[in-house]
């Protein structure tokens, strides 16, 4: 979207005008607005994190949770214990819980989700967190223990993870579409294209820590409409919101702004499978090309921190890889050049739906022309996304997305994933990171694995998202840091 664009924002609140600027919501509901409408809601299915987003910790819950801050703490385990290998985790279970559909959750609902997600038949996008485990062992009805291959020392933090969660296994397969889980809320309404509507259960284990009833999630893409939503009071909350509404949320006195860090890495993911992007001469060429600090200026409106890798500041172990590529026209020349390519090189240039990858599209095109790369756009809709870039023919050159995991080095160790990697010194010092407990010797592995990243020049990293929240000046509780994409209603209130 371009800029001008942003005027139509205010024309915009007139068809909205059947809604009272600012018309308060009942104390016990909130509306709430999300950017990209999920294709499901069963996030161990999906690798769509809008999933996560409406389901996690609201519907779905996980044997720990993962706080603001990326700690742990125990959700449907009330407790666990660490053997002296750190290779097994035996969980203490929270007792009276039942799922929504009233069968009683155990340790076997535990262990059937876990071997679940590990199966041939797994469709779960950290499938390999659950291929890593050797057994899953139930004591008695409340306890379990998990022993992994390897000692993991983040296996805490994926058993909080949504791809995680614990289903009731005679409704597993209908989570798709009518998710049945232990937490505070159930499917009411899902008008597809336009809003889902979640509503508190009695049935819930823990029904002091409900202050919303009634939570709606309105699905609006169009950056102006956001604005407008917002501007309106047709929504209460917005996490994430384009942040070219800053200035103007700013400015309303009965709005709050949330500027929050994040572990996400937005990219130019390459496809190594193609001739000549399995040259490290031209990807790292591609990389030269691209004057990061443009691209945040131009599709986040400056909420971004250039990054060179695929690991972000604050993050245990993270160092500064921007100037292992760092833009520079006439080398990135030079090298496609070197590799014996022949000018203007055409390439696709497929970008999903979310305002970033469209307007850092239009940025990244301009840039690689500047070096006789011919870039063809290809706007799709998510679930083309998913289907010919992520998933299935892998139909693509380059694209424009954030991978929002805070653990996902690993998916540069699968030659299976979308983009294609295939180090085999990458794969072994990755598996020496999964297996080294001690944090300082990690952390320096950890620092390997970036700088081989960006030698290798896996991807063209450009920055680290920075999101923005807009609410309502009476709306608590909301999370300050992202570092899991949720919007965990247990933890909102109206003050």
């Amino acid at each position: 979207m371009k800029r001008r664009h942003l005027a139509l924002a205010l024309p915009a609140l007139a068809a909205l005008g059947q809604i009272p600027a600012f018309a308060q919501s009942r104390r016990d509901s909130m509306v709430l607005g999300m950017a990209l409408e999920p294709p499901g809601l069963d996030p161990t299915a999906g690798a769509a994190s809008a999933i996560a987003e409406i389901v996690l910790y609201n519907v779905l819950e996980t044997l720990t949770k993962i706080n603001p801050d990326g700690s742990v703490a125990p959700l449907l385990a009330e407790r666990w214990e660490v053997s002296p290998d750190l290779r097994t985790t035996t969980f203490h279970l929270r007792q009276g819980v039942k799922f929504s559909n009233g069968q009683v959750f155990d340790a076997a609902a535990v262990k059937f989700s876990l071997l679940r997600a590990a199966s041939n038949h797994s469709t779960n996008k950290d499938k390999r967190n659950f291929t890593a485990i050797e057994s899953v062992r139930v004591l008695n009805e409340h306890t379990i223990a998990i022993t992994n291959k390897e000692p993991d020392p983040d296996f805490l933090f994926y058993m909080g993870q949504a791809t995680a969660a614990i289903v009731e296994p005679t409704s597993a397969e209908g989570n798709v579409f009518d998710p049945v889980g232990t937490g505070p809320y159930v499917l009411e309404n899902w008008a597809r294209g336009s809003s889902l509507t979640l509503k508190a259960t009695p049935s819930f284990h823990n029904p002091v820590a409900i202050g919303i009833r009634q939570a709606t999630f309105r699905f609006i893409s169009d950056p102006a409409a956001q604005v407008a939503a917002m501007l309106s009071g047709d929504v209460d909350v917005f996490t994430r919101v384009t942040p070219r509404g800053a200035a103007r949320f700013r400015a309303n006195p009965r709005l709050q702004v949330l500027v929050s860090g994040s572990r996400a890495k937005t990219v130019l993911a390459i496809n190594h499978r193609r001739t000549p992007l399995n040259d490290v001469r031209v990807r790292r060429a591609i990389a030269a090309a691209i004057d990061r600090q443009a691209v945040i200026t131009g599709s986040a409106d400056g909420f971004g921190v250039p990054i060179g890798s695929h690991y972000v500041p604050g993050m245990p172990g993270y160092i500064d890889t921007t100037g292992i590529n760092p833009y520079d026209v006439n080398k990135a020349k030079a090298l496609l050049k070197e590799a014996g390519i022949a000018t203007p090189l055409h390439l696709s240039l497929v970008l999903p739906p979310p305002p970033y990858a469209r307007q850092g599209g239009e940025i990244i095109t301009a840039q690689l022309a500047k070096i006789g790369i011919a870039a063809k756009v290809q706007n799709v809709e998510w679930a083309q996304w998913l289907a010919n870039v992520y998933g299935g023919p892998r139909n693509y050159d380059l694209t424009l997305i954030s991978h929002v995991e805070p653990f996902d080095l690993g998916n540069f160790a699968r030659p299976d994933y979308y983009w294609g990697y295939d180090n085999p010194q990458f794969n072994a010092l990755y598996d020496r990171i999964k297996t080294t407990a001690d944090n300082a010797t990690r952390n320096q592995l950890l620092g390997e694995a970036q700088k081989m990243l960006a030698d290798d020049a896996a991807l063209a990293w450009l920055y680290q998202p920075q999101w923005v929240t807009a609410a309502k000046q009476g709306v608590r509780g909301l999370w300050q840091d992202m570092p899991i994409f949720v919007n965990d209603l247990t933890a909102i209130s109206w003050a």
